[in-house]
């Protein structure tokens, strides 16, 4: 966990946020379970704020500049770090995936990492021609799905689009195995996996994957790119990925027509 005194605040948005929550809270001489009762939160949560390890939500920065009269500077700065870009995003999510107790994820051009085949996962890397050491880069990836055998394994919900079934990636033997792999993991408890047909071509999720974490009561949601992705906590945004996962869901196969569905996609590939 990072420190309020190893912020860089002029380089990074959010530690800029953190630092003038804490000169701002000192200045009135007020602690941090002062705050905490203002924004109805314990006083570890704004610890975590000041200290960048936890992102200060839109509703509570707009509490902070009504109530100390900022004139809107901890919403506009909210803003702000939401809008830039941070190289670190991806670390961060993994590590809220590894801690995550629900994990909903909708994939449109690949397989989740999470439910890959290592030879699979291995063809991805390789044809995206992006990284040197493709073992390194496979042996990391893998080592995300340490949370598929831990004692208590999150609650899973994919759902993915039939095109991404049906494209070859490493050829028919490697996806035979991995519509393979998924029909085994769809038996799973606390595991569900089901397709969006072709037939739906316009809908909800056309703009790309995303996944959505729960940790206790706090929603992350995660959107992958070329060069990164983005990490969302904001809970007004977390609710637009809600609706999207849930209108996804109304149009996807049920789960015993997504196993029908794989049968026949593997049957098709010997």
């Amino acid at each position: 966990m990072a420190r309020a005194d190893t912020l860089d605040p002029d380089n990074n948005p959010w530690h800029w946020l953190a630092v003038d929550l804490r000169v701002w809270r000192l200045e009135r001489n007020l602690s941090q379970a002062d705050v905490g009762r203002l924004c109805g939160v314990d006083n570890s949560r704004v610890a975590n704020w000041e200290s960048a390890s936890a992102k200060l939500p839109q509703t509570h920065a707009e509490t902070l500049d009504r109530v100390w009269k900022t004139k809107g500077h901890f919403a506009r700065l909210r803003r702000l770090a939401e809008s830039a870009h941070d190289p670190n995003w991806f670390d961060q999510y993994t590590r809220y995936e590894e801690r995550a107790e629900a994990i909903s994820a909708y994939s449109a051009l690949v397989v989740h990492a999470l439910f890959q085949t290592e030879d699979y996962a291995r063809a991805l890397i390789e044809g995206a021609q992006v990284v040197d050491d493709v073992e390194g880069a496979l042996a990391v990836r893998m080592a995300r799905q340490r949370l598929l055998n831990a004692r208590e394994v999150p609650d899973l919900r994919l759902l993915v689009r039939q095109s991404v079934l049906e494209d070859p990636v490493g050829g028919p033997d490697v996806m035979r195995a991995q519509l393979g792999h998924l029909l085994d993991l769809s038996h799973r408890r606390g595991i569900v996996v089901r397709a969006l047909p072709k037939a739906t071509a316009a809908h909800p999720g056309i703009d790309g994957s995303f996944t959505i974490l729960r940790i206790g009561q706090t929603e992350h949601g995660w959107s992958p790119a070329v060069h990164g992705g983005r990490l969302v906590s904001d809970p007004a945004k977390i609710r637009d990925y809600r609706l999207r996962w849930d209108l996804i869901g109304d149009d996807a196969l049920s789960r015993d027509s997504t196993r029908n569905l794989l049968r026949e996609l593997m049957e098709a590939m010997r």
